[in-house]
């Protein structure tokens, strides 16, 4: 009988130490699987592994904010409701909140097309942000994350998305990548994981944003016209666009296409007063100042001249050369010779040619230099390279180290998701009862055009408001593109009051820049507070 107990007891003690053990253990992350789903049941919509859950604390406007951090893959579903694809997504939500039917949730991505999210990601609005000085510069290499006091963790929850083909997130096995790289196959991509992620963590009574950076915004617009459509009935409080791109025409120098020399000719200023290439009687005024007055240029005796073409007289050509040179740094003969219209890709070799130097496309205030100083555009973009290296690093030891989430595929900061399918035709367009004709236009000049969208979106849903951050600096998608684009939305007016444009002294990603990640956290405060309600 005393051989029995004792085996009995060790026996006890042996199922003791599987259950308690793994409760206490802090050598390893939580992998847990989440409530939401006995996925032994579902085997098709198992997830390539159990998401990593790990919680942390940071101090944000003097409080401490407690907070948990999951980093995973969602598989997303086809139109067939099979699985598709797996994408990579890391979620910010802060702990001490009672009730999270009124916590706002935010999903963020970058664009390119082809950009992973590591940007905004590791920008400063999440509660970590690679270590740069205040101008945009990486502290040390390679370059570690530190908390970041400009975070907006203590005002919404956030969700950091990879588009399929970057970051972590993949086409399923045997599965074409091909159906998801395109305008609107990335549109309806987003628009499922949206759909699962607000089931899966109970966030439907939410407040819900978008945030999207660059091609992230035509992203953005087209996810407006999709969320909101027959599937999905998801209408959304805000939507964020960070150095916006609507309209592809603004940007094209495409033959015939004038609209994009006067739309980069306030870009060119900013960046030729940043660098000191003005004469005084503008070098010495502010840069608001110097603005409003080329914005003015710009769409008179600019646009004019543009139009008129061949029609203009030689002393109409020497006066607008003149009041160019003078607004852009460039020589009088250069502009000339350049039929008054200048590239881009021209600007940035030829402002600075007499130091030997380039300047950044994504942030003008970056310089490079070329082994070629006589060459017609540059070799690379310095402020590109500048940030490149920190923030992949960054990434890659953030995610493993700290998320405690690892895979053995690279974390793809560009993926290859070319060619990519630009054919777009709006989600309103493809409801029964609407004709094409009556959801608008979707391209201009054969251009990609999303502005349509978005203003559908914005007369269906009369709560939905939209926040512009543009960088004067942002020589990708220029800030006064932005301004055009949204001049041409609702002609009769009435949707002003539902935007707000904000501007920074910084360039495409204008978080690095810490004064404009400052102005931007309070800029992003205000929006979330008006779109809200609150």
């Amino acid at each position: 009988m005393k051989r029995n107990f004792f085996s009995y007891g060790l026996l006890i003690l042996f199922c003791l130490n599987f259950i308690i053990n793994p409760l206490f253990s802090q050598d390893r992350p939580q992998t847990l699987k989440p409530a939401f789903r006995d996925q032994a049941s579902e085997p098709s919509l198992i997830e390539p592994r159990p998401f990593s859950i790990t919680r942390h604390q940071i101090v944000i406007d003097g409080r401490p904010i407690p907070y948990t951090a999951t980093a995973g893959e969602i598989t997303i579903l086809k139109p067939d409701e099979k699985p598709g694809a797996a994408m990579f997504f890391v979620a910010y939500t802060r702990d001490d909140i009672k009730d999270i039917s009124n916590r706002p949730i935010m999903f963020c991505f970058n664009g390119g097309p082809g950009s992973s999210t590591v940007w905004l990601h590791l920008g400063g609005l999440g509660p970590k942000k690679v270590a740069l000085d205040d101008e945009g510069y990486p502290l040390r290499t390679p370059a570690t994350v530190v908390d970041s006091e400009y975070s907006i963790l203590d005002l919404t929850d956030l969700v950091f998305v990879d588009a399929i083909s970057t970051g972590y997130s993949r086409p399923l096995p045997g599965e074409e990548k091909s159906q998801f790289h395109g305008v609107e196959e990335d549109a309806n991509a987003f628009a499922e994981f949206i759909r699962i992620f607000l089931t899966r963590f109970d966030r439907w009574a939410s407040p819900k944003f978008l945030l999207g950076e660059s091609y992230g915004t035509t992203r953005a617009a087209a996810l407006s016209g999709v969320l909101q459509g027959r599937t999905y009935g998801i209408y959304l409080n805000g939507i964020i666009l960070l150095s916006s791109v609507l309209d592809f025409a603004t940007l094209s120098f495409n033959p015939g296409n004038n609209l994009a020399y006067m739309i980069f000719l306030p870009h060119y200023t900013a960046t030729a007063w940043y660098h000191k290439k003005l004469p005084p009687e503008y070098q010495n005024k502010s840069l608001v100042a110097v603005l409003e007055e080329v914005r003015k240029f710009a769409v008179s005796d600019y646009l004019s001249a543009l139009f008129q073409g061949n029609l203009l007289k030689e002393d109409q050509v020497e006066s607008i050369a003149r009041k160019m040179s003078d607004l852009t740094g460039l020589s009088t003969d250069y502009l000339k010779n350049s039929n008054l219209r200048v590239r881009h890709d021209r600007f940035v070799k030829e402002l600075l040619r007499d130091r030997r130097l380039t300047v950044g496309r994504l942030d003008s205030r970056f310089t490079g230099k070329d082994s070629d100083a006589a060459g017609e555009s540059y070799e690379y973009d310095p402020s590109s390279a500048v940030i490149m290296g920190p923030f992949a690093a960054a990434l890659n030891n953030y995610v493993g180290t700290v998320l405690k989430y690892k895979k053995d595929i690279p974390y793809a900061i560009y993926g290859n998701v070319y060619p990519w399918n630009f054919s777009y035709q709006p989600a309103q367009a493809r409801t029964p009862g609407v004709t094409r004709a009556a959801a608008g236009r979707t391209s201009r000049d054969g251009a990609l055009y999303v502005a349509e969208t978005l203003r559908q979106a914005m007369a269906e849903n009369t709560a939905l408001k939209i926040f512009c951050c543009n960088g004067y600096y942002d020589g990708a998608t220029p800030f006064f593109g932005t301004e055009y684009t949204f001049s041409q939305l609702m002609l009769d007016g009435s949707f002003k009051d539902r935007v707000r444009m904000g501007y920074y002294e910084a360039g495409h990603m204008m978080y690095i820049h810490k004064p404009s990640l400052k102005k931007l956290r309070s800029d992003l405060a205000s929006f979330i507070a008006w779109a809200t309600g609150k």
